[in-house]
C-alpha cells in the first residue's frame, strides 16, 4: 500500500500540494478561534465528593469564596476614617456587579475578626464570581483590570489593592502560559532552524521539517477549535499541541528526508527513492505516530477535563504530523528531486546519506562487551529514578507562579497576617436540612476538637478546641432551610498529609442529625484527584502495556521485542521522572529556574508519564525498524544491531536534540509545573535516544541474539497473516559494518 501512496504522490505532486496548500488555509481560518474556545481549570473529578459539595455551596449558599480583595491602608488602620470610607465605596461597587459576583462578603460591611489582619493595616473582601470555570476566569480578569491594576480602583489615595484567590490565580497562570509560549517559541524556532541547517548541511531540507511542524500545529488547532464547540477543552493543550506538534513534525520529516538522500547517494532515481522511502521510512512514520496515540489515548480515561484536553491535543497532533509526512513529504521530494541538497553549506554536515562511523563503533562495542557496556547504564538510570521512592503529589496553587506575582503574594499576605487562612479552609456541607439547633451545635463542637483545627465558623456560632466563642451568635448566612454549611479553618498546610489526613477525619465524622455531609475546598480536592488518578493510573497503564505490546508485536513478529521496549523505556522514563522529583520537589536548581520547591503535579506527572513513554516510542520504532528490515535480508542479528545504529543513531540523536530544544525551552516559562512537563520531556527524550537507543537496546539485543525474535508458531502464523510489513527490501547492510560485526562474533 505505501509503495502505491509513494508512486501516486510522485505522479500527482503538484495536485496534492495545491489541495495540501487549500486544506491548510481553511485549517489556519478555523484555528485562530480555538483560543476562544479554550478553557482554564479542569483539574479536578467531576464526580468526587469535594466537586459535589462545591457544586452543592453554589446551590444553597452562593458558591465559595473564589477570588480576594486585599486592600491595605495607605496610611493608618483599616478602621481609619477614609481607609474605611473606601473599603465601603469598594464593597458598594463591587455589590452592584450583579452580572459577575452573586456574593461580596466585605471586612466593612461585616467587620469580622477573620477579615482583619493582626496589625490592622490589611482587609479582606471575598467575592464569588459566578458561572462557569472560564466564565469565572474571565469574570475575575475584568475586575481585576478594574479594581486591582496599579492606578486603578477605587480611594488609591486611601488603599491599595491586590487580588488573590482561586480565580486570580487561574488568571495569572493563564496569561503566564501565553507568554510562555510566545517566549519558547522564539527561542525554539530560530534554534531548531540552525540545528537543522547544521544536520542536513541544506537550507533546503532543514525547511521541510519545519514545513510539516507547521502543518501538524495548524491542522491540530482547527481541531481543538471544532471539539472547543462541542466538549471541554483545556488552555493549556496548545502549549503541548506547539512542542509535540513541532517535535514530532520534525522528527518524522527527518526521517524521510535523511532516508531520501540515503537512496539518493546509493543511486537510486527520484521516482524510486520516493516509493522506497515512503514504502520503509514512511512505514516507521506511521508506527511511530500509531504509538504516540495510543500511549495519550490512556488520558482519555481520567475523569478530568484537563487530561482529556492532553489526549485530544496529543492524538492529532500525532496523527496529523505522520499524514502530512506520507503525503506533503513525497510529494516535496518528488518535486525537488537532488535539489533537496540545494543551499548545502561547505562547513556543515555533507549531504551524503551514508551510515555514521561514530554510532557504528559505539554498536560495535556495545555488541562486543553487552553486560560490561548495560550495567553502568543501568546504575545510572536507578539512581536518577532513586529520589521517586520519597515523592509526594500535589495539584497546582499559588505557588506555581513566581513569589512576584500578586495572586501569590496575597496567598502568603492572608496566611502570615490573618487569623486563620480563610481561603484556604475545609467546607463542609450537610447534603439536606438539620433541623435541630443542638445537633448542628454539637457537629460543628465535634469538628473543632479534631486535631489541627483552629476554629470552626457555623450558622449557630464560632468554635475551638471543643468550646463555643462567648456571645457568638454565629453567621446566619451559614445556615437555612436547605442546608447547613460549617467553614473549618485547619492549622496544617492545606497540601500537607496532615491536612489530608483532616480531610479524611471529617469524612470520617458522622453528620448532624443523620444527614450525610460532603467536604470541600482546595485540601479535599487534592485529596479527590489523588484518589481519582491513583485509581484510573492502572487502567491507563494497563490499556498503554497492551496496546504498545500488541503493536510492536505486529511490527517485529516476536514477543521478546515488545517485552524488552517497555522494560528498558521504563527505566528511562523512571530516571526522567525521578531527576524532576529531584528537582522541582526536593528543592535542587530550583533556584536556577525561580521556581519554588512543592509536590510534584498529581496531573502534570501523568501527562509527562504518558507523553516521554510515546515519545520513547517513537525512537524505538526508528531503531528497531532498521534492524528488522536487516533481519529480514537474512543477516544475522548482531549485524543487523550495529548496522541498524549505525544508520539511524545519527537521526534519532538528531531528532531527539531537537525535540528536547522544543521542550526545554520551557524551561524559560514562569509557571513551574510547565517548567516540569518541558525539562521531564526533553531530559526523558535525550536519556532514550542516547543510553537506551544507544547502548540499553544493542546489548540486550545482543545477549539474545536471534532468540530476540522469538514467537510461538501461532504467533509467527498470525504476524504473517496480519503483520505490519512494507514487503521486499532491496537495502543491503554497509559491508565495513557487516565485516566488523562477524569478527566481532568470531
Amino acid at each position: 500500500m505505501l509503495h502505491r501512496l509513494g508512486d501516486l504522490m510522485y505522479r500527482r505532486a503538484r495536485l496534492v500540494l495545491l489541495v495540501t496548500g487549500i486544506l491548510l488555509a481553511a485549517a489556519a481560518v478555523i484555528g485562530v478561534g480555538a483560543f476562544g474556545k479554550l478553557q482554564g481549570g479542569g483539574f479536578d473529578d467531576p464526580h468526587s465528593a469535594s466537586t459535589k459539595a462545591a457544586d452543592q455551596i453554589n446551590a444553597r449558599f452562593g458558591g465559595e469564596d473564589n477570588l480576594i480583595l486585599l486592600v491595605r491602608a495607605q496610611h493608618g488602620t483599616v478602621d481609619s476614617a477614609d481607609v474605611q470610607s473606601a473599603g465601603l465605596q469598594l464593597t458598594d461597587s463591587l455589590a452592584a456587579r450583579t452580572v459577575t459576583i452573586d456574593r461580596v462578603t466585605s471586612y466593612w460591611t461585616t467587620p469580622a475578626p477573620a477579615l482583619r489582619s493582626k496589625d490592622g493595616t490589611q482587609a479582606m473582601v471575598l467575592l464569588h464570581v459566578k458561572g462557569s470555570d472560564q466564565q469565572v476566569t474571565d469574570g475575575a480578569k475584568s475586575l481585576i483590570a478594574t479594581y486591582a491594576a496599579p492606578g486603578a480602583g477605587i480611594g488609591s489615595s486611601a488603599i491599595s489593592v491586590l487580588a488573590g484567590g482561586d480565580a486570580a490565580i487561574n488568571v495569572q497562570v493563564n496569561a503566564q502560559v501565553g507568554k510562555s509560549l510566545a517566549l519558547a517559541e522564539g527561542i525554539a524556532v530560530p534554534l531548531i532552524l540552525i540545528l537543522l541547517i547544521f544536520a542536513f548541511g541544506s537550507v533546503v531540507s532543514a525547511l521541510l521539517p519545519l514545513a510539516i511542524g507547521g502543518i501538524a500545529i495548524l491542522a491540530t488547532f482547527a481541531e481543538l477549535f471544532i471539539l472547543g464547540s462541542v466538549t471541554n477543552v483545556s488552555i493549556y493543550a496548545i502549549s503541548l499541541t506547539t512542542q509535540l506538534g513541532l517535535g514530532l513534525g520534525i522528527d518524522y520529516a527527518l526521517l524521510m528526508v535523511s532516508r531520501f538522500r540515503e537512496q539518493l547517494a546509493a543511486g537510486q532515481d527520484v521516482r524510486d527513492a520516493v516509493v522506497h522511502t515512503t514504502a520503509t521510512a514512511g512505514r516507521t512514520v506511521l508506527f511511530s505516530a500509531t504509538t504516540v496515540a495510543v500511549a495519550l489515548t490512556a488520558l482519555l480515561i481520567f475523569p478530568q477535563f484537563f487530561l482529556k484536553s492532553f489526549a485530544f491535543a496529543g492524538i492529532g497532533v500525532a496523527l496529523i504530523a505522520a499524514v502530512s509526512t506520507v503525503v506533503v513529504i513525497p510529494a516535496l521530494l518528488a518535486l525537488l528531486g537532488h535539489r533537496v541538497n540545494a543551499g548545502r553549506l561547505r562547513w556543515a554536515a555533507s549531504g551524503r546519506g551514508d551510515a555514521s562511523p561514530l554510532w557504528g563503533r559505539i554498536a560495535r562495542g556495545v555488541t562486543r562487551r553487552p553486560v560490561l557496556a548495560a550495567v553502568p547504564v543501568l546504575a545510572v538510570l536507578l539512581v536518577a529514578a532513586s529520589p521517586l521512592l520519597g515523592v509526594t503529589f500535589g495539584t497546582p496553587d499559588q505557588t506555581v507562579l513566581r513569589p512576584g506575582m500578586s495572586s501569590r503574594q496575597v496567598s502568603e499576605a492572608v496566611s502570615a497576617d490573618f487569623s486563620g487562612d480563610t481561603a484556604t479552609t475545609v467546607n463542609v456541607v450537610t447534603a439536606g436540612p438539620v433541623a435541630s439547633t443542638a445537633a448542628n451545635a454539637d457537629y460543628a463542637r465535634q469538628l473543632s476538637t479534631l486535631p489541627g483545627v483552629v476554629r470552626v465558623d457555623s450558622s449557630v456560632g464560632t468554635f475551638a478546641a471543643g468550646r463555643s466563642a462567648p456571645g457568638d451568635p454565629g453567621n446566619a448566612a451559614l445556615g437555612n432551610a436547605a442546608a447547613q454549611r460549617y467553614t473549618v479553618v485547619i492549622a496544617p498546610d492545606p497540601t500537607s498529609s496532615a491536612a489530608q489526613q483532616l480531610v479524611g477525619d471529617i469524612r470520617a465524622l458522622p453528620g448532624p442529625d443523620h444527614v450525610g455531609t460532603l467536604v470541600g475546598g482546595r485540601t479535599a480536592a487534592l485529596v479527590d484527584a489523588k484518589s481519582s488518578i491513583g485509581s484510573h493510573l492502572p487502567w491507563a497503564l494497563l490499556i498503554v502495556v497492551i496496546a504498545t505490546f500488541l503493536l510492536l508485536f505486529l511490527f517485529t513478529g516476536s514477543v521478546i521485542q515488545p517485552l524488552r521496549a517497555l522494560v528498558v523505556n521504563g527505566l528511562s522514563l523512571s530516571a526522567a521522572l525521578g531527576v524532576m522529583t529531584w528537582v522541582f520537589q526536593d528543592g535542587h536548581l530550583t533556584s536556577l529556574l525561580a521556581a519554588t520547591p512543592r509536590p510534584m503535579d498529581t496531573s502534570m506527572t501523568v501527562l509527562a508519564l504518558c507523553l516521554a513513554f510515546g515519545l520513547s516510542m517513537d525512537y524505538e520504532a526508528f531503531l528497531t525498524s532498521r534492524i528488522k528490515e536487516m533481519h529480514d535480508q537474512g543477516t544475522d542479528t548482531t549485524t543487523a544491531v550495529v548496522h541498524g545504529l549505525a544508520r539511524t543513531g545519527r537521526i534519532v540523536s538528531t531528532a531527539a536534540g531537537l525535540l528536547a530544544v522544543t521542550f526545554f525551552a520551557f524551561g524559560t516559562s514562569s509557571v513551574s509545573f510547565l517548567q516540569m512537563l518541558g525539562l521531564g520531556a526533553g531530559l526523558a527524550v535525550l536519556l532514550d535516544a542516547t543510553l537506551i537507543r544507544g547502548v540499553l537496546v544493542p546489548s540486550v539485543t545482543a545477549l539474545a541474539g536471534e532468540r530476540i525474535w522469538y514467537a510461538p508458531s501461532w504467533l509467527r502464523a498470525a504476524h504473517r497473516r496480519i503483520g505490519l510489513s512494507e514487503g521486499p527490501v532491496t537495502e543491503q547492510p554497509d559491508s565495513r559494518y557487516s565485516q566488523l560485526a562477524h569478527a566481532d562474533n568470531g
